[in-house]
């Protein structure tokens, strides 16, 4: 196994990580990064064969686990109620009771109320030209939340705010100012939402919150504490990586000159694909070894971890040809955008959706839609997105 050697806040790597991607992945499947100081996983096979694969999962060994600072507690205290962290039986059990409110048929009748939120974004639009992150990347999945959880869209830019302090915990960037703003940010989460769920016990709505509080497997429900930490999941979740994925993905058309016929009704599935395959909004997801076990000759012993990068599987020249091409017509193909095995992103087909609407509502109704200045990511790796998309139209 080869040691490369790449700081993840270099300047040219948050641009753009590709580079380093394939010189790491052009000597295997498994390379170990210096700076993070364990092995990865940059080849698409065995980033979805460790996704699938029972002897990793996201909760550290009781022996090994790390002593965490009084400081950070009250953060990790509501996180070990997240089904990320978890894994069977608990993560089983937490799964199945969230897919009971977070259906596929409540999700695709989103779309018409989703299709109208878009059109007036767009007409609420600055003249002449903006920033599109706030005006409509962001607003888009954030409304489409506090609609989900039944909450005010006008808490939309204070959950927004929760949600970027909170997420910033997960970037290489961390710093103790980042980690206090996380507690902060996750307490006043925590003390707003369990005011909604304790009002949505005494009358239930048509909202995922009540959803949420009614579902039941085997006499068992969701608890307070789960309840929150799940609602936190979402809103972490089901904006971050989506507001980045409108982002990148209208940067990627504009710069490529993908022809408006791509975004058509029978046409927009692949290219919503492609756009996440091409570029993704997170790039990394670690995994812990529950046994000692040998992978691509390297022996993991338990405790150890692996990082799975997402955005080297992506681009990876074994299964697509060609592959820092942006080609929306490529056949569809399994990419690792939202993750595998029993962690797949239960929000993957809500983000999905609203790609296939967000991006032909703008482009269509923006047919002059330009980029102003070329767009720069923002330094917040293991996520990848943009500082800024400023267009003209």
């Amino acid at each position: 196994m080869q040691e490369f050697s790449q700081s993840p806040t270099d300047p040219d790597f948050v641009q753009s990580p590709y580079p380093f991607y394939d010189r790491a992945r052009a000597d295997g499947g498994l390379f170990f990064w210096t700076e993070y100081e364990m092995p990865c996983a940059g080849s698409h096979d065995l980033v979805m064969a460790l996704f699938k694969d029972r002897r990793f999962g996201r909760e550290c060994p009781p022996e090994c686990a790390p002593d965490i600072p009084g400081r950070l507690r009250p953060f990790y205290d509501i996180e070990a109620h997240s089904m990320l962290e978890l894994e069977p039986p608990r993560h089983t059990r937490l799964r199945s009771l969230v897919l009971r409110a977070f259906t596929s048929r409540r999700i695709a009748a989103l779309a018409p109320e989703i299709e109208t939120l878009c059109h007036r974004l767009i007409d609420d639009l600055p003249a002449g030209g903006c920033d599109l992150l706030p005006h409509y990347a962001t607003r888009v999945p954030v409304i489409v939340i506090c609609r989900l959880l039944g909450v005010p869209e006008d808490m939309a830019d204070q959950l927004l705010a929760w949600s970027n302090a909170m997420v910033a915990m997960y970037q290489a960037r961390r710093t103790r100012e980042i980690e206090a703003a996380a507690v902060t940010a996750s307490l006043e989460f925590r003390d707003f939402i369990t005011g909604y769920i304790d009002t949505r016990r005494q009358s239930p709505a048509d909202d995922l919150i009540s959803q949420l509080i009614a579902a039941e497997q085997d006499g068992e429900k969701l608890s307070t504490d789960e309840l929150i930490t799940t609602c936190i999941l979402l809103l972490n979740a089901g904006h971050e990586a989506t507001v980045h994925s409108i982002g990148n993905a209208v940067k990627t058309l504009l710069e490529t000159g993908t022809d408006r016929a791509f975004l058509a009704p029978d046409k927009v599935d692949r290219t919503v694909e492609e756009c996440l395959r091409f570029d993704p909004p997170l790039h990394m997801f670690t995994r812990y070894a529950y046994e000692d076990i040998e992978v691509s000759g390297h022996t993991f012993r338990r405790g150890d971890q692996v990082a799975l990068l997402l955005g080297a599987a992506n681009r990876d020249p074994a299964v697509w040809p060609d592959p820092n091409r942006f080609d929306p017509s490529r056949d569809i193909v399994t990419n690792a955008a939202f993750g595998g095995g029993l962690h797949f992103c239960v929000g993957a087909p809500l983000a999905r959706l609203e790609l296939k609407i967000a991006l032909p509502a703008l482009l269509g109704r923006l047919p002059d839609l330009a980029l102003t200045e070329a767009p720069r990511y923002g330094d917040v790796y293991h996520f990848h997105g943009l500082e800024a998309l400023k267009v003209t139209y």
